[in-house]
């Protein structure tokens, strides 16, 4: 194992792929040990209008030559019209360097990984940006109870058999290389990770349950509620396990993808994202023995816009 500097990380990745070199910026680390699988667990409910899912990814703690899960969570974008891509890590000459996440006006690429939740491995069916408001694809978004206009329902199909690889390249790795609209988004301005998103990371680093070694893989807090909030109410495990009855555990929806959704309430938490037509939090349940409320007719939301890229991922 060992970690090199950026300098020498942009040199070991340029044989990768001359065309994902111009479509990823962001190369810090690389190790000799392939990362873990991704775990199969279920989306939290969203906590409100225009906070955005930025998916779990496995990072490396060099201090313990481990790697260790950094959580699912919701965060709200730095500004309206922004996307997140994820990061992803990517083999060459024997290491695996990791490729920063980054926000962005179009999804760019992020290894053909299929990290669920409308990240098939091409681009992004989640939802999209229109007039100033994110308007939600239901059929991967876990709206949940909370009172969101801005919704659509359209399927978003993941591909037969999706493994649950977490890099490109290399033995038993993904092979994908960047669509030209990709590179086309490599060269657009980025945003690199909110101050939410840095500190949910670090958060992740210093809790030991959430090491590979410790997990083996199937880490007890696999997605929270929202980025930097690691309380028990809003924390999911993945499934499989050990949760010592200290988390939500999983469970499955096959027609909901490879991770899965659940149905709970609202959550906690003071950060605040940008929004526009879209009405505040509201439980969508009321509770029992109290009369039901006339049922909100949600917004129509415009066209969603095509999801054909120009060359998909291969697994």
């Amino acid at each position: 194992m060992r970690i090199t500097s950026l300098i020498a990380v942009l040199f070991t990745v340029l044989g990768l792929c001359a065309d994902a070199g111009k479509a990823n910026a962001g190369l810090f680390v690389s190790v000799t040990i392939a990362p873990p699988a991704l775990p199969v667990y279920e989306q939290p409910p969203i906590p409100g209008p225009g906070y955005m899912w930025t998916p779990g990814y496995w990072a490396w703690d060099e201090d313990v030559s481990d790697y260790y899960w950094v959580p699912g969570a919701w965060a709200p974008a730095p500004e309206p019209g922004l996307l997140w891509t994820p990061g992803y890590w990517g083999w060459n000459n024997g290491v695996y360097a990791w490729n920063a996440g980054y926000w962005g006006p179009h999804i760019g690429f992020y290894g053909g990984v299929s990290y669920g939740f409308g990240y098939t491995g091409v681009g992004f069916a989640g939802g999209y940006w229109s007039g100033g408001a994110f308007f939600y694809n239901r059929s991967v978004a876990n709206i949940g109870s909370v009172n969101i206009t801005n919704v659509y329902n359209k399927t978003v199909i993941n591909p037969p058999g999706a493994p649950t690889t977490s890099f490109n390249g290399g033995p038993n790795g993904i092979k994908a290389s960047p669509t030209p609209a990709e590179l086309q988004a490599a060269s657009e301005p980025h945003t690199p990770p909110t101050k939410d998103q840095t500190e949910h990371q670090k958060l992740a680093s210093q809790n030991k349950d959430l090491r590979a070694s410790n997990n083996g893989g199937k880490p007890p807090i696999a997605a929270t509620s929202r980025a930097g909030d690691f309380s028990p109410k809003s924390t999911f495990a993945a499934k499989g396990a050990k949760t010592n009855g200290l988390v939500k555990p999983a469970s499955l929806t096959p027609s909901r993808g490879r991770a899965d959704h659940s149905t709970g309430g609202k959550t906690g938490g003071s950060t605040t994202p940008h929004t526009k037509n879209a009405l505040a939090n509201k439980p969508g349940t009321p509770p029992k023995g109290t009369p039901p409320k006339k049922p909100m007719v949600a917004r129509r939301a415009p066209p969603p816009p095509p999801h054909n890229p120009s060359k998909k991922a291969s697994h």
